[in-house]
């Protein structure tokens, strides 16, 4: 039973951090004085996302794995996408 719980303890890490990283991007705004801070921060959780990720999909059943590769994408894309920021 651990490891079922580590698994799903592992995919909501993964879950939670895409959100946060999703909501970080919705909320930064080009001309606030604090946009360098803001996405230093957005970095910061898009970095601990993917790694998240990476780690559910360590143990992930098949449809999680299938929502993680969603999840990697989502991220992929706020990573390009603040590339385009700067």
């Amino acid at each position: 039973m651990p490891y079922h719980k580590d698994k799903q303890q592992a995919f909501q890490a993964a879950q939670q951090g895409v959100k946060k990283a999703t909501e970080g991007e919705h909320n930064l705004v080009t001309n606030d004085p604090e946009y360098g801070h803001h996405l230093k921060e957005l970095r910061q959780e898009v970095e601990q996302a993917y790694k998240q990720i990476q780690n559910a999909l360590e143990t992930a059943s098949e449809t999680q794995r299938q929502q993680l590769e969603n999840y990697e994408q989502q991220v992929q894309k706020i990573m390009n996408d603040m590339d385009s920021y700067q």
